[in-house]
Formats: C-alpha cells, sequence, structure tokens
C-alpha cells in the first residue's frame, strides 16, 4: 500500500505540492486529477524517489522511499509521462539491461520478456531499434520495463499518452488485471473518463492541495460524472 503523509514541496518560494496525505490499500487503483500546474507530477516523483518533500514521509509496502530508497524501489514500478529510453537498443535489449538491473535471473528475465512483449503488442518489434518506435509503441515499452521485476506497487503519470483507441482499451484492462492480483496503481491522468471508468477512487489536486477524494461510486451519482465534478471545483 501507499502513504503520503504531510507532503510538501517548494520551488523559488512557491508550493508545489502543500500538506498532501492519500493513503492508497493494496490493489486499489488510485486516480489523481487537476488543472496543468496543479502539482500531479510533483507529487509522483517525489512518490519515486526523484524528487525529495520538503517536508512529510512517503512509505511503500512499509518501506520510507526516504530513508530506505532501495527496498522501497525494488518493489515499485514507475511509468513517466515522457519516454526516456535507450534509442540505440533494440527493445528485447533494453528490457534485458532493465532484468539486470533487478538482478533478475537470465532464464527467467527471458521468460518474462517474452510473456510482456505479448501482453503489450510489441513481440513483432521487439527486435527493432527503440528510435524507429512511435510513441505508442514507446509507451507500451514503457510499462512492460516497469513491470518486469513484479513491483508490488505501480506509479503511472500520463498513462494513455500516445496510445491508439486498441492500445488504451488494452491497457486500461491490463491495468485492472493488476488490481485484481493486489498490486496496487496510483496514476495521474488527464484523461477524466478513462479515470472515471478504472479508478477505485480519484483525488482531486488543484495549487497542490488536496481538495476533494471520491469513491467511483460517488462520481457515479453526480450529474456529468468526473468531468462535470472536475469542472465544478475549478469554479
Amino acid at each position: 500500500m501507499i502513504h503520503l503523509t504531510n507532503i510538501s514541496k517548494s520551488f523559488d518560494g512557491i508550493h508545489a505540492v502543500k500538506n498532501l496525505s492519500i493513503t492508497v490499500e493494496k490493489g486499489e487503483i488510485f486516480g489523481l486529477v487537476g488543472p496543468n500546474g496543479a502539482g500531479k507530477t510533483t507529487t509522483i516523483k517525489i512518490m519515486t524517489g526523484l524528487l525529495r518533500p520538503d517536508e512529510g514521509s512517503v512509505t511503500l509496502c512499509g518501506f520510507s522511499i526516504l530513508n530506505e530508497p532501495m527496498k522501497a524501489k525494488s518493489i515499485l514500478g514507475y511509468v513517466p509521462d515522457r519516454a526516456f529510453l535507450y534509442e540505440k537498443l533494440t527493445a528485447r535489449e533494453f528490457l534485458k539491461f532493465i532484468a539486470s538491473i533487478y538482478n533478475i535471473e537470465k532464464t527467467e528475465a527471458l521468460r518474462r520478456i517474452e510473456t510482456l512483449t505479448g501482453i503489450f503488442g510489441i513481440k513483432d518489434i521487439e527486435d527493432e531499434l527503440i528510435g524507429s518506435f512511435s510513441q505508442g509503441m514507446k509507451q507500451r515499452l514503457l510499462f512492460a520495463s516497469a513491470l518486469i521485476h513484479d513491483p508490488e506497487v505501480l506509479l503511472i503519470d500520463e498513462p494513455f499518452m500516445g496510445l491508439d483507441p486498441f492500445g488504451v482499451r488494452m491497457l486500461k484492462g491490463y491495468i485492472r488485471d493488476l488490481s485484481s492480483k493486489g498490486i496496487t496503481v496510483f496514476l495521474v491522468t488527464h484523461s477524466l473518463h478513462i479515470a472515471e471508468e478504472v479508478c477505485h477512487r480519484v483525488g482531486f489536486i488543484n495549487k497542490g492541495a488536496l481538495t476533494s477524494i471520491r469513491t467511483a461510486d460517488e462520481i457515479k451519482k453526480i450529474e456529468g460524472g468526473l468531468e462535470g465534478l472536475f469542472l465544478s471545483m475549478g469554479d
């Protein structure tokens, strides 16, 4: 599970995140939405250890990302909003490299690569250079690399960026499948209708502060659904 406790982060004296506290249970899909510049990406970067908060704490399955970063990251998968990939490698070479970082035995790594490239529809191009991939194919590869070590927590920033409708449908189903297996998913997205479809709860952030958390059932009862609720909070 995930615990964010009183997280704050400022840049040049301006709060990007302020006193943010969220708990996400094992197997839950939690979505964080908000306008541009609200603090969503800052939050997820703090959760991954890429940014250090000015105040507060983050624990992933009981491990502090600040005090036990190696243990926390060993059970964490992360899909960033922008694909930073080694474009001179093939997809297979890249996945083998990621597997080696997690000390996955070679035979097991190859088995997982075979499975993940099939799931994410990149098996036919796994021996092509990443530099030749479309944005959508790169996004699929990012997911495969984030899951190769069987993480207990998956953090995703804009998961559906660059995906065609078939890719979006595949990914929604796979995220639900991960949840059913007890993997905790925390996603940041601008795709309100998708968040409404897949998330058990959705948190709203604005100007760095958490303004509301609603369950899927609560959102269904609101006129206009998640979009209506989002727009009303911007008034």
